[in-house]
């Protein structure tokens, strides 16, 4: 059973990173704050009424509401000792400024989104001389499915979910979110948010733009439908993370745009001498470049990477987006 516990969870888009969220807490055995065996509330809200109405058939959350509606919306926050929005980055201030008016002293609030610099911004916009009681993060976990039908209990086991701890953080707020964390198996870091924001630039962002990028270039080819037909294991491989939700990576791009846009101009150096060397027959070149990022991707593999390897980034999901980040 886990140690941490909670009187009620709100979630601001109950799709696959908020719904994982609700399935391992319960399932992993979160109870409420005081109870013998008992559970604690989890409410869902979100944009449309189908949404969190099949979250709720689905048992994930106990209540839903609607952004739109301002009495369960204030019924919901009524109380709540935790509230998660795992929505997309650039919806992060309209939903803390529909937040605020509710929002009690005992209530934290955590994101999900894959990146930070933005979200704190929009936090401070919206939440003023409360900022305290927002602690960003980030869950590096997802999956190419999508909706709160993909929510998974073990989502989070063994991931890594970082916390970008703000200077107005109360330690103890810190600390109850990465408990949060890790009562779904979880593994908590913290970092910076510029830091943060580099790195999955890095790691995150600049793949995904990569490989949406490969399938549209194909798509703009006379013969995409015979590429395509052809197409395997490599193919397969190198896009799975351009089935995730077009409407959270362009919202990613867009936050993150001054590291992401070095990350670019980086990788397109280093095609351009790729180019330069197959054009001039240099193999000797290529090999000591695929040599090279060979022997680096497995040694991360050997350090973890494969269990830690998220599908798609992110994790900061729209109630029905998909993979992470």
């Amino acid at each position: 059973m886990s140690a941490f516990s909670f009187k009620k969870l709100v979630i601001f888009g109950v799709g696959l990173i908020g719904g994982s969220l609700a399935r391992g807490l319960r399932e992993r055995g979160a109870g409420a704050v005081g109870g013998q065996g008992a559970q604690g509330e989890v409410i869902g809200v979100g944009r449309r009424a189908h949404s969190v109405a099949r979250a709720l058939e689905l048992g994930v959350v106990d209540a839903a509401a609607t952004f739109d509606d301002e009495a369960a919306l204030a019924k919901a926050l009524d109380g709540a000792d935790l509230v998660l929005i795992a929505a997309p980055v650039a919806q992060t201030q309209m939903l803390l400024e529909r937040i605020a008016p509710h929002l009690q002293p005992q209530t934290i609030i955590t994101d999900a989104g894959s990146t930070k610099s933005d979200v704190i911004a929009a936090a401070r916009a919206a939440l003023g001389a409360r900022i305290g009681q927002f602690v960003p993060g980030h869950p590096i976990a997802g999956r190419e499915s999508s909706g709160v039908e993909a929510a998974l209990p073990d989502l989070y086991v063994g991931r890594n979910v970082v916390l970008c701890p703000l200077p107005e953080n109360a330690a103890a707020d810190v600390e109850r979110i990465a408990q949060m964390w890790r009562a779904t198996g979880a593994v908590i870091g913290q970092m910076s948010a510029e830091q943060h924001d580099r790195v999955f630039a890095s790691v995150s962002h600049l793949p995904h733009v990569l490989s949406f990028a490969l399938v549209d270039q194909i798509l703009a080819t006379p013969d995409a439908e015979l590429k395509f037909s052809f197409a395997a294991g490599g193919f397969r491989d190198f896009t799975r993370i351009a089935a995730s939700s077009p409407e959270m990576w362009r919202d990613v791009c867009l936050a993150n745009r001054t590291a992401l846009l070095a990350e670019l101009d980086a990788y397109t150096e280093v095609l351009v001498k790729l180019r330069a060397a197959i054009d001039a027959g240099d193999g000797g070149a290529l090999e000591t470049v695929f040599a090279r990022s060979r022997a680096a991707r497995e040694a991360w593999q050997e350090r973890g990477g494969k269990r830690a390897s998220a599908p798609a980034e992110t994790s900061q999901q729209a109630s029905q987006a998909g993979p992470d980040k």
